[in-house]
């Protein structure tokens, strides 16, 4: 079985164990919105017996490769279940709408493919993953949905601990601006407000205008920002320069991608604690 993302494989790693064979597609610190399938890659899918994508267009970038390799793999959209915050169709700078619904596909690139900021979105993937192993092989149902089970009691905690992490910060300060507009759904559960973002949309291959670049400078100054979250698979140089215009400092976080095994966001309940504590040691 492949994953597309690090992030993914390895939560499908834990529901399945050590009896399904689980690989990423991407390789770790691979941009997911612009990663370009190799003939490596393409040797892999063949070989693989199922696909989990995220899906909700993250993987857009990917799907044409693999059509025109005329691959046929089963595949299974993991966040087909999540309630998804949607971009305003009106909006050309990609600002998010309140509206949320069920996406059973990728919307037309509309929703927030970002859905992994919230641990509790991941107990959907956890559940399609369960799922579509039992049904693949249901030899081993009872070892996949001891694991799942398992699994989520570990994503709960995860969720405590945020709960208790953000806490300690003002309410005045949870304010966040990043590279490109990715921590929706984690602003959302816990009570940060996203003020702008880097570039513009839900994808980090936008490119701002001088004038999107100077209405960011000007609410980064008035609304106290401190920080522009910068993910590690994204080149930081205008981040930087806007850092430098308004006084703000560039942090490094995981976005795409985990970690290197020998670096500190090597699985997903890793890579989240390792961002919620940029952003608490960010905004404090």
């Amino acid at each position: 079985m492949i994953a597309t993302t690090t992030i993914l494989a390895d939560v499908a790693s834990e529901v399945g164990g050590k009896t399904a064979d689980v690989h990423a597609l991407l390789p770790v610190g691979a941009d997911p919105h612009g990663y370009e399938l190799t003939s490596d890659d393409l040797r892999r899918l063949t070989r693989a017996d199922l696909l989990l994508i995220n899906g909700l267009g993250l993987e857009q970038n990917l799907s044409g490769t693999m059509k025109s390799a005329g691959m046929d793999l089963p595949l299974v959209v993991t966040s087909r279940s999540i309630k998804t915050r949607t971009m305003k169709l009106d909006d050309g700078h990609g600002h998010a709408s309140s509206e949320r619904h069920v996406d059973h596909a990728h919307n037309h690139g509309k929703s927030d493919p970002h859905v992994w900021f919230n641990p509790n979105n991941v107990l959907h993937w956890v559940d399609v993953i369960e799922t579509e192993l039992v049904r693949h092989d249901s030899s081993h149902a009872d070892i996949y949905r001891r694991n799942a089970e398992v699994y989520r009691d570990s994503l709960r905690a995860l969720d405590r601990w945020i709960r208790a992490t953000v806490s300690q910060i003002p309410e005045e300060r949870r304010v966040i601006v990043s590279d490109h507009k990715l921590f929706g759904y984690f602003a959302d559960e816990y009570g940060f407000k996203v003020v702008g973002s880097v570039v513009p949309g839900f994808s980090s291959l936008a490119s701002p205008s001088a004038r999107a670049v100077a209405k960011l400078e000007t609410t980064i100054a008035e609304a106290g920002v401190r920080a522009i979250l910068v993910g590690q698979t994204v080149n930081p140089v205008l981040a930087e320069r806007i850092a430098e215009d308004t006084g703000a400092e560039v942090v490094r976080v995981y976005t795409g991608s985990l970690s290197s095994p020998e670096e500190p966001a090597a699985t997903y309940l890793d890579y989240m604690r390792y961002n919620v504590r940029a952003i608490t040691r960010a905004a404090q």
